[in-house]
């Protein structure tokens, strides 16, 4: 006897069997990865930034100039002092050399009120290097006077006079300093006065001591020294700049 079953559903086809074959291949094998065995590295570029503006060669090498002054108040009158650079000339070596020295320029302001001052009427005066020596070298009870001619040698001299007065104080607290001006071009006759005490007229003394060699342009020969210019300052062409000229003789 035998028996038969029904499915539900239908049996799925056979699985088709594959047997492997060898195919030959017609080209020799060439791999499709290649190895190296050296190690390249890369690294990313850094975006070029734009480049600062140079700023114009100068004697000094600064990029810009820093304004300095010192003043006094007093009741009477304000003084204010204020440095002035020398003035460079370039040579045809491409050195330079001081063709005018500085200077500090005094400026004088009347008072016109309880610390009030009036800068439009205020006369100036332009204090030498030999000038501020003889101001160092002041005694408690010397004195000293100072005569410009802003137009001397020029078709205006004479016509205008500053005379800068600088006076021993009655009670020995230090100098006055009095500035007449005279100028017949603008009709002013101006007489200004202001009294400085020692403490003061100390750091007057200092601030000249130190400006100075500043103001007669020794700063930039100090700071053009290098160690490889033994002979630089032996200049057989130009007597005056020749460091070994007395001892050529």
């Amino acid at each position: 006897m035998s028996l038969k079953l029904s499915l539900p559903f239908p049996l799925p086809p056979p699985l088709l069997s594959f047997s492997p074959k060898f195919i030959p291949f017609s080209h020799p094998f060439k791999p499709l990865l290649t190895f190296n065995n050296s190690l390249n590295c890369r690294y990313s570029q850094p975006t070029a930034q734009p480049a600062t503006p140079t700023p114009p060669p100068s004697v000094e090498g600064l990029a810009a100039r820093v304004y300095v002054n010192h003043s006094i108040y007093k009741g009477k009158a304000a003084l204010t002092l204020t440095p002035r650079p020398p003035e460079f000339a370039p040579l045809e070596s491409g050195a330079f050399k001081v063709s005018k020295e500085g200077h500090v320029l005094l400026q004088f302001a009347p008072a016109v009120g309880m610390r009030q001052y009036d800068w439009e009427r205020k006369q100036i005066f332009s204090l030498s290097v030999a000038e501020m020596g003889t101001i160092i070298s002041l005694a408690a009870r010397d004195s000293c006077e100072f005569f410009h001619d802003p137009s001397k040698g020029k078709s205006d001299e004479g016509k205008v006079r500053k005379v800068l007065k600088v006076e021993p104080l009655p009670d020995g607290s230090g100098h006055s300093f009095k500035l007449s001006v005279q100028n017949k071009l603008l009709n002013v006759d101006e007489n200004i006065y202001i009294p400085v005490t020692k403490a003061e007229i100390a750091v007057l003394s200092s601030i000249f001591n130190f400006i100075i060699p500043y103001l007669i342009g020794w700063h930039t020969f100090a700071n053009s020294i290098k160690p490889d210019d033994s002979n630089g300052v032996n200049n057989s062409s130009n007597p005056r700049y020749g460091g070994d000229y007395e001892w050529s003789r």
